[in-house]
């Protein structure tokens, strides 16, 4: 007897088996379990099936599995069938779906990020690519990855526990099941707070100061800005571009926890975006609820404080991240981000097209939305991300950088770095038509600086084919800053 068993392979841009190009994206699938079995039986599941275990094959599995049929058949003395009597249901297929993931940028992304990672000693990374007019996820890439075909024909144990015990968590979508601080990157929400709830005008000039005196707090206690001769006299898009730590303080203190809070369940924080993959994190954002759930009356000053620069009590997803950001890049607009297109027939072509989703237009004012697209502008042409202004690229970059220090400290005392950046490529300075948004997320490199603004660069030169590398090494990135 001849048992055939059906094995998924999955395969990279070029047709070629490799599992571990979209492993996050694709998930796997594996036996159903009894657990499963219970609950799926009425649904026409039987004990030696398969089912979708993560990513798109869990999410989609009642469009991708189809139905069984079922026949009455003549069979001889030995229970051989001899022929079919009646049909009684027609077995159907599954649906075939297409992802809105592009392939080239795929493989261009994993590629940047792997360089980035390797250079400055990363443990995790991220990149997202995007268009901020549909929410289409163009390519997701989470390092470290793991191979799905050692799953589709059937993973060993000793293999499986590799992945469970590797610290970096090869299994995980850093992409959307992880948070982190989001750093200065959360002054976009800070900011559009100031200006929406008049705790700032768009001209009025704050002093900003090496150190920031914590109000309430004894003299002396305070919290420092990056830049410690600080910046003198700015304005909220001056702020922005410059990345002024004890500016923004000042703008959250003057606004309180919950108008913060406020602005940033506004732009997609705090919850899930809605993507349809399994796992996605909520994140934190701070309020006088959370506090309490946490068994105090409210966050201290201090962490307020810091909130408004993205640290202490604010922790969001990458994808939350590069969400928000598209919101700024397309004029306001909050969208559902789309992982699968639509369904397909047999030889490819698209039958049903699933349609973008506009989950909110954000409350902030056309005017205020301005302010800060010139000012992320700015970072590109004077600020953290002058790196990259000398790429030629076909538009006005925009975009945010951003760090932090946190975790587990190393062996001389000093903490891990993280850094961000978000970047999208409208035709000139403060336009809303960019179609092109690629954020990256570098996780405990071992060198100061922000090398994700030297990943996105790569991006960009592999992506507009530009023949001169204008990559940094990213060990002197701590000449250029990082905030």
């Amino acid at each position: 007897v001849v048992q055939v068993d059906p094995v998924r392979q999955y395969l990279d841009e070029a047709g070629k088996v490799d599992g571990s190009l979209l492993a996050h994206v694709l998930g796997y699938t594996g036996p159903v379990s009894q657990g499963q079995l219970t609950s799926l039986a009425e649904h026409g599941y039987l004990p030696d099936d398969s089912i979708g275990k993560d990513g798109v094959e869990a999410s989609y599995e009642a469009i991708l599995r189809g139905t069984y049929g079922s026949q009455q058949v003549e069979r001889d003395a030995s229970g051989r069938p001899i022929k079919v009597i009646s049909t009684k249901t027609q077995a159907r297929p599954g649906r075939n779906l297409m992802l809105t993931i592009d392939a080239r940028l795929q493989r261009l992304a994993t590629d940047a990020l792997t360089w980035g990672m390797r250079a400055a000693g990363v443990k995790q990374g991220v990149t997202i690519v995007l268009n901020p007019q549909t929410g289409e996820i163009l390519a997701m890439v989470s390092l470290p990855s793991y191979d799905d075909n050692a799953f589709a024909t059937g993973i060993s144990t000793a293999a499986f526990n590799a992945y469970l015990r590797n610290p970096n968590q090869p299994l995980r979508n850093h992409a959307i099941a992880d948070t982190y601080p989001p750093g200065s990157t959360f002054k976009l929400v800070t900011g559009t707070a100031a200006l929406q709830e008049g705790v700032t005008t768009p001209t009025q000039l704050w002093p900003t100061y090496g150190c920031y005196q914590i109000p309430g707090a004894p003299a002396g206690q305070c919290l420092f800005d990056w830049n410690h001769a600080g910046f003198g006299p700015l304005n909220v898009q001056q702020a922005f571009f410059r990345s002024s730590d004890t500016f923004f303080y000042q703008m959250a203190v003057h606004l309180g926890i919950d108008r913060l809070a406020k602005w940033a369940y506004n732009y997609g924080f705090g919850k899930p975006t809605g993507i349809k993959l399994p796992g996605e994190a909520s994140g934190i954002i701070a309020s006088t609820e959370w506090a309490q759930s946490q068994g105090r009356p409210n966050v201290f000053t201090g962490e307020l404080a810091q909130a408004g620069i993205g640290q202490n009590v604010i922790a969001v997803t990458p994808l939350q991240l590069a969400n928000a950001y598209a919101s700024l890049a397309n004029g306001g607009r909050l969208m559902r981000p789309m992982i699968v297109k639509g369904e397909t027939d047999r030889s490819g072509k698209l039958r049903k097209a699933y349609s973008p989703t506009v989950i909110r237009k954000l409350s902030a004012s056309a005017s205020t939305m301005q302010i800060l697209r010139f000012g992320a502008r700015e970072v590109v042409t004077s600020g953290h991300a002058f790196n990259i202004r000398d790429v030629p690229l076909p538009g006005a970059l925009s975009g945010k950088t951003g760090t932090a220090e946190f975790g587990t400290k190393h062996k001389d005392g000093s903490l891990p770095f993280h850094s961000w950046f978000v970047g999208y490529l409208p035709s000139r300075a403060g336009a809303t038509d960019a179609t092109l948004e690629v954020l990256t997320f570098s996780y405990s490199a071992t060198v100061p600086g922000n090398v994700s603004t030297e990943v996105v660069k790569y991006f960009f030169q592999k992506y507009f084919k530009v023949q001169h590398d204008y990559r940094l090494d990213p060990r002197t990135l701590s000449l250029l800053g990082g905030n």
